[in-house]
């Protein structure tokens, strides 16, 4: 078996100021990744650059393709990259306006991914949208109401439910409870633990929440400055963190 997805050195500078520097790890299907540190760390840079959003100085993103194997993301084409991110590849923005087409109705947000697949029978598109908004909890009379119509919670399971429906097999999440109050986070981890272990889906996840990757991630990753000070299995870096800063962070020194 190999890791679906493998960083290489994976760098990017703002000018003298390092966003993230030398970052190198293995993703294995199946599996979540956890990225943690304060502010200004450099998780979402790494995110960015991991996702496509921002274009790394130096570093390699090679992820394990369906029909030809391993291949270096930042390589590919833009044509390429695009049609990885509608069909292999998600991205769950920590503000769901970001991931949502707020002037179309939830059903037609779910249906458009579909579409961009070659789905093209409105019944059957129509019938998958309205399972995958059951899924995410959220009723199907609803179906044709807009996003602006719905909670910040809401919103956010329609966005994951945009996201999952064409059965990507790894997922970017960006703070995806960030902004959502104590009991709403709850049924919203809930929810992502459950379709992350039901579906198999690989995942990279940053969060300022501790008990958000001791929840879903299998493994943790935590920067300061731009660079990885500590990984390891999620449990024993949260619970023996060997690193002076994490030992800070978990201790709740730090605000992150």
């Amino acid at each position: 078996m190999r890791p679906i997805l493998d960083v290489q050195g994976l760098t990017k500078r703002y000018g003298a100021r390092l966003g993230c520097g030398d970052v190198s790890f293995d993703l294995w299907p199946g599996e979540v990744m956890g990225i943690v540190g304060e502010s200004g760390s450099g998780k979402s840079t790494l995110l960015s650059c991991l996702a496509g959003h921002l274009a790394p100085d130096a570093g390699r993103v090679i992820f394990d393709t369906r029909a030809e194997g391993p291949r270096d993301v930042l390589t590919m084409s833009e044509p390429e990259r695009r049609m990885l991110g509608r069909t292999d590849w998600a991205f769950v923005h920590q503000n769901p306006r970001d991931g949502l087409r707020l002037g179309i109705s939830a059903g037609g947000n779910v249906g458009e991914r579909l579409m961009a697949v070659g789905a093209r029978h409105y019944g059957r598109i129509r019938a998958e949208a309205t399972d995958w908004l059951g899924r995410v909890e959220i009723a199907a009379d609803r179906i044709d109401d807009r996003p602006r119509a719905f909670s910040g919670g809401m919103q956010q399971r329609l966005q994951i439910a945009r996201n999952l429906v064409t059965g990507p097999r790894l997922v970017f999440m960006d703070e995806p409870t960030g902004g959502l109050d104590v009991s709403v986070q709850a049924r919203l981890l809930d929810l992502l633990r459950g379709l992350v272990r039901e579906m198999g889906l690989s995942a990279v996840i940053v969060t300022h929440d501790l008990a958000v990757v001791r929840l879903l991630a299998d493994r943790l990753m935590v920067m300061q400055g731009g660079r990885v000070v500590e990984t390891g299995l999620t449990d024993q870096v949260l619970d023996d963190p060997q690193d002076a800063y994490t030992q800070l962070l978990v201790s709740s020194v730090l605000q992150v």
